[in-house]
């Protein structure tokens, strides 16, 4: 379980194939002990489990089903990735809750200067999910954990502050760029509950 707010940035160090699997050797600024193998940490919003561990670098492997649902099949060596370790149970819930599934990739269709922050909107195939955004609601973003702007019945809209746009990979993101997302838990429920 996640909440959505990015810890730090990672770096790919290395991307290695096993059958239809990928592995990924991540170089991350935690420090010696803080990361273990087994433990679980959000790469661009996809839960992972830590594998191994090399100096400041781990491994983590993504399976096929991962990769056709998420963006990390993309993901090449110099590319960074937004990353959270999992959350305490006795840690503030600063974000919302996030569990590092990702429900469908999304197209980034614009990204706009709003003269102190940005307003960044996606779109995505509809028919693929039955699930949706609402305005002013929260959706996870490449792991990041976002309020909604605006919202159409496969699109929506979110507005990232200097401090987001500096310390994740919203910084790199442009027009065209496939990011994870992750619908709010809450909404994902009541729509299985409606649309049984």
């Amino acid at each position: 379980m996640f909440t959505g707010i990015i810890e730090c940035l990672g770096k790919v160090v290395e991307v290695t194939s096993d059958k239809k699997n990928r592995i990924f050797m991540i170089d991350a600024p935690f420090y010696e002990g803080e990361i273990k193998v087994d433990q679980s940490i959000a790469h661009n919003g996809v839960c992972l489990t830590v594998t191994s561990i090399e100096g400041s670098s781990y491994y983590v492997t993504a399976i096929d089903e991962t990769l056709q649902r998420t963006n990390l099949g993309e993901l090449k060596k110099g590319d960074f990735v937004n990353l959270e370790r999992c959350m305490r149970l006795n840690d503030r819930l600063d974000g919302h809750i996030v569990q590092g599934h990702v429900d469908i990739t999304a197209e980034c269709i614009a990204v706009e200067d709003k003269d102190g922050s940005w307003l960044f909107s996606f779109s995505y195939d509809k028919s693929k999910t039955q699930y949706c955004t609402v305005e002013k609601g929260s959706v996870c973003v490449n792991g990041v954990s976002l309020t909604v702007v605006d919202s159409t019945d496969s699109s929506f809209s979110v507005a990232i502050i200097p401090f987001t746009y500096e310390h994740t990979n919203f910084n790199a993101l442009k027009q065209g760029d496939l990011v994870n997302v992750e619908f709010d838990i809450v909404g994902k429920y009541v729509a299985k509950l409606v649309l049984k």
